[in-house]
Order: structure tokens, then sequence, then C-alpha cells
């Protein structure tokens, strides 16, 4: 059915949306009549009269001063004129709001945002059906596509050679951590656990094999003393909650008219049912994953509670309770990242991860030996086994090199880092470099920033590139250390950060809520939609354009790559990965990385299935 349509803008201009919907409207064969602009209502009122048969009305009104009154006047006069029982009246703009247009009494009202379609289903009296397609995501393999050869021959041999080194230590090795991630990974059944039919005989061996604080838990039900349990009242709301917020769930995309980077965003306020929280929001404004953020103690325990805990501090406790209740909060498109980067529970983590549905997780031997605080010793055993695991649940890691954070240059972190990617190339796994968008110590000490933040982080993706065919995902989070307490500030270098990492074509990068630095507690929600509606407007302001670095970009990059070559170099000379490690070749004390002392002396050597020495697990392991 054709329908006669009269369009009226109320201001005197911003008459755009209204010509969009004619077009709309003329396209799908409806007879359309647009008003001039800054019309009195009684002259509106007027022109309908006079234009016979006019089936629907739509107004616009931008201008948000005197809004209700002028509409309710509106109203009042197409009430007494009797054009309200023959004419269908909508009325849109950016002064209005579908609650309003009800409350005045007109047929619809649409916002900001609404489309053309949507309009026109109105006119036509049909029900609008969003189009799912277009915002429709899909999970995305930024391993895809790369074959991990190198560029750089002597650089690749060099890496080779240490792998053969690393591999050779760890060959008759275990601890604590490797023989729980074994239990973990042959005894604990995920659906007996979901259908609470126990694992028994994970339940007699695992407690043996954890310190003390996991260990009370599972023989007296003792908890660690920031966390609790929630109650049933609590676990109730949640669940309603979750329901209720998914059943109008839509999602955005952030990368506008680019394929990348996918946007990563963390979370771990300490509270699962938080978490959720902060999980919708960033999944409602974009973001295309979620990084899940334990505490620090966390990583300085051997073993795993169990239970829907909330701990009263930063960092969610690690559970398979709580991973399984987050996971099953996550939309289909969201990739999910655990990190089992720097602690005692490592290769257990990558376990649980992996047999809970996580696409992603986080392992760097060196990072975790030198910013993180764990023995190197065992941090490369459990490292080693850390990768393995990766490889078998299918799923991409990360090597951050956040020990840059602590003042490590970044060509000493970045050989640490190809030392890892090419050990987990050797095992058959899938690493992504992840070099730091980071105004870091060794940045300010040279004054490697001091014209501009683009220069130098482009150097570190030319660098790797120059060496090696991998995704890269700069993080953690991009902006470390430009931002400040200033939400509008932070929001904005985080959002020049992704236009670097952008224009680069880097695959993902991660990045930080405005208040995660000064929050002083968890962050908060609002902070995480600044910083993801800032990246969203700053990619589509970027679109397929390009950011331009200086030739002083290349001359830091070759830099690097000769720094990376001599520190491989080093260590081959050294003869023994771990040595090199105390020895500060991939770190020194000087420059601020001290070999982490958590778990020194419990790694041994193999005794067979389940025959680890537990006299050495009654001890958390710092000594």
């Amino acid at each position: 059915m054709k329908c006669k349509v009269m369009l009226v803008p109320i201001d005197p201009v911003h008459d755009i949306g209204l010509k969009m919907i004619a077009r709309g409207l003329i396209e799908k064969g409806h007879e359309i009549i647009m008003l001039p602009p800054d019309l009195a209502m009684e002259e509106i009122v007027e022109q309908v009269l006079r234009t016979k048969n006019v089936d629907t009305l739509l107004m616009s009104r931008t201008l948000g001063y005197g809004v209700g009154e002028l509409l309710a006047r509106f109203i009042d006069l197409v009430d007494s004129t009797g054009i309200r029982e023959k004419v269908k009246i909508g009325i849109g703009g950016m002064a209005i709001r579908p609650e309003l247009a009800a409350e005045l009494g007109f047929d619809a009202g649409f916002g900001p945002g609404t489309t053309v379609e949507e309009t026109i289903c109105f006119v036509e009296g049909r029900e609008y059906t969003p189009d799912t397609l277009r915002t429709q995501k899909v999970k995305q393999d930024m391993t895809a596509g790369y074959d991990y050869a190198y560029h750089s021959t002597l650089i690749g041999d060099e890496l080779h050679s240490i792998t053969d080194m690393i591999l050779d230590w760890v060959d008759d090795k275990t601890s604590p951590g490797v023989e729980r991630a074994k239990v973990r990974d042959e005894l604990w059944d995920i659906e007996r656990w979901r259908s609470r039919q126990g694992n028994p005989e994970f339940d007699k061996v695992y407690p043996g094999l954890c310190g003390e604080i996991p260990r009370r838990y599972y023989q007296t039900g003792e908890l660690h003393p920031k966390t609790r349990r929630f109650t049933v009242d609590e676990v109730q709301a949640f669940e309603r909650y979750q329901k209720e917020t998914k059943s109008r769930m839509s999602v955005m995309k952030l990368q506008h008219t680019r394929k990348k980077p996918m946007i990563f965003n963390q979370y771990g306020t300490g509270c699962p049912f938080m978490d959720i929280g902060h999980v919708i929001a960033s999944e409602a404004w974009g973001a295309d994953g979620v990084v899940h953020f334990d505490p620090s103690w966390g990583a300085r325990t051997e073993g795993f509670l169990d239970g829907f805990l909330t701990h009263q501090e930063d960092g969610t406790v690690i559970t398979p309770a709580n991973l399984n209740r987050i996971h099953g909060g996550l939309e289909k498109s969201t990739l999910w990242q655990v990190r089992a980067h720097r602690g005692l529970n490592t290769p257990e983590t990558v376990v649980l991860a992996g047999k809970i549905g996580a696409d992603l997780t986080k392992i760097n031997i060196c990072y975790g030996a030198l910013g993180a605080g764990t023995d190197p010793e065992r941090m490369t055993v459990d490292g080693y086994h850390s990768i393995l695991y990766a490889a078998k649940y299918n799923m991409p890691f990360d090597v951050v090199t956040n020990e840059e954070l602590c003042g490590v240059p970044s060509y000493k972190a970045f050989a640490g880092m190809l030392i890892v990617a090419d050990l987990a190339r050797r095992l058959g796994a899938r690493p992504i470099l992840q070099p730091l968008f980071a105004y870091s110590p060794e940045v300010m000490i040279h004054g490697y920033m001091e014209d501009n933040y683009i220069d130098f982080n482009a150097a570190k993706v030319f660098a790797l590139r120059s060496i090696i065919n991998a995704p890269i995902w700069p993080g953690a989070p991009i902006g470390f250390l430009t931002h400040t307490e200033d939400r509008v500030q932070s929001a904005m270098t985080t959002a020049l950060h992704t236009c670097l990492g952008s224009s680069l074509g880097v695959d993902a990068v991660s990045i930080a809520s405005t208040d995660e630095a000064y929050s002083g507690g968890p962050i908060t929600i609002p902070a995480k939609i600044d910083t993801l509606r800032a990246v969203a407007e700053s990619l589509r302001f970027m679109g397929q354009a390009h950011i331009r670095e200086t030739e002083q970009a290349q001359v830091y990059a070759d830099r690097m790559v000769e720094g990376i070559s001599h520190v491989l170099s080093d260590i081959i000379h050294c003869g023994d990965f771990v040595t090199a490690i105390h020895a500060g070749l991939l770190g020194s004390r000087e420059e601020g990385a001290y070999p982490g002392r958590t778990g020194k002396g419990t790694v041994t050597i193999k005794k067979g299935v389940y025959e680890y020495d537990r006299s050495l697990c009654g001890r958390e392991a710092c000594q």
C-alpha cells in the first residue's frame, strides 16, 4: 500500500534526517510532501488540513529547549482539529526520546541512532526487525594467515639454539604446578563437575599437591581471608540479572571500515557478579574480547580453591566455578582470554581455562621470572608445560613484555618474548607477540618520546616484523603510563594509541578503562565505556587513513633488532637459559629486573606420574 507522508522539520535548520527518510520513502514508492522548516504549529496543522488524504505526519526536532511545551501544544491542536483520528503522527530528532514522545501522545518517537528503515516500517505499519547481520560478530583467529617464518635467518638460528637449550634443561624436571596441571588434565572431568557428580580420583590426589591455603579449603572448607561464598539470594539475583540483560543484548562493531585491530578489554573487579556486568558492558559497546585478571596472591599460592567466590580486592579469584559462571555469561562472539603467565599455577590455569572454554591464554617465562616474582627455574619448567597444554587445548597465547614496565629495555624484553615464541612453535603452539605501547622507564630515561608517542611504538612493530611473520597484539594496555587521573585525557590517549595500532595493521590491542590507573578500587563501568566510545570514534575518524611516522622510527627499529641479536648471542655463549636470566642477560638488577623467588627450590627431577615429592607442597613457596 502506498502512503502519502508529510515531513515537517520544526527547527529553522537540521532537516538532514528528514531528507534521508524522504529518499527512503520515495524509493519505496510512497508520496512525500516536504514542508519548509521553522513553521509555526498552527501553520503545520493548516497544511495537514489543506492537503487531502495525508496518512502519516513525520516531524523532526533537534533543538532541545522548550521541546516538551512546544510538542504538547501541537498535540492539543491536532486533537482539537480531529487530525489525530485520521493521521498517524511520529516525531524524531536529537531532542527526542521514545519515552518523551509516548508521554506527549505521539504514535511513535525516534531518538538518535534511528534508521531510515525503522521509520519506513512505522509509515507502512510493519513491525521493525533490526538488521542483525549488520552487527553480527563472530570470533576471529588472529593467528590465521601467519606462518611464523623468520625473515632474519641469523636471529631464527639463534632462537633455535636457545630452544634446544631449554628443551634439554626441562626434559627431566617437574614442579608442584606441573603435577597439579597433570592431575587437572587427566582426572578432572568437567562434565561430571558441572553435573555435580564429583571427581573422586581427582579429589583424592589434588589437595595433597596444593599449598596450605587451598589444602585447608579442601580439608576443612576454610577460605582465603579476603574471599567469601555468594549467598543463595545473591546467586539468584545474579542469574536474574544475567537472563534479563542477555534477552535485550545487542553488540556494536568498533572497527568501522577496517577488519582489525580487535579490541580487548580487561575485567577483574574481584566479584564475578560485577565482572559479568563489566563483560556485558564491554560487549555492548563493541569489545571483541575480554581478559580475566586475577589477584596477585593467587599467583603466589600453590593450587586453586573451588566454589563461586567473591574477593574483596582487585582481581577475580580463579576457581572452576568462577570461570564457569563468567564463561556462561559471554556472548558467543566474544573472545575470552584467561591469563596464566606469571605464577605458581601457570600450567594448571591453562588446563582449567582450556577445559572451561577459554579462547586464549597468556604465557611468558621471562616476564614471569623477572617482572612477576616467580623463580626462573620454576617459571621455565612451568612455562614449558603451559605451552604444551596451550597447544593441546588449541589456545593461542600472547607473550606479554610487561618487564619493560620494570625498566627492562625493549630489545631485551623482545629477546625474551621471541625465545618463548620460538619454543612455542617447536611445541606446536600458536604464540602472539605482545609489545607494549607504553611510555616506559626506558623511554623516559632516554627521551625516546620527547617529540611524539608514534616513532618508538611503531619501531617495535617494524622490528618484530623484520624478524618473524607472526601476529602482533600491542598491550597491555596500550598507552600504559600515558594515562592520568583525568578521564578525558586517558580516553583520548588510549584512542590515539588505538589509531596507531590500526594504522600499523596490528591484529589486536588491549585497552584500559579511563580510571584503571587511578581508580583506588574496582574499575567502574562508565570509565570502561569512556574508553570504548573514544576508541570507536577514533577508528571512525581514521577509516582507511594512516598515521605517518618519522624517519626516526626505522632508526629505533634497526637498533632494537641489533640489540635482540646481541642478547640472543650472549645467552648462547652463556650456555644455560636459566643462568642467563639470573645473570641479567634478559633484564638486569640495574635495569630494575630482579629474578623472582616465589617457588624457589620446588623444581625437582621427575619421579613418575603423581609421584611428586609432596613434602615440598606444604610451603607457600616464597622463600
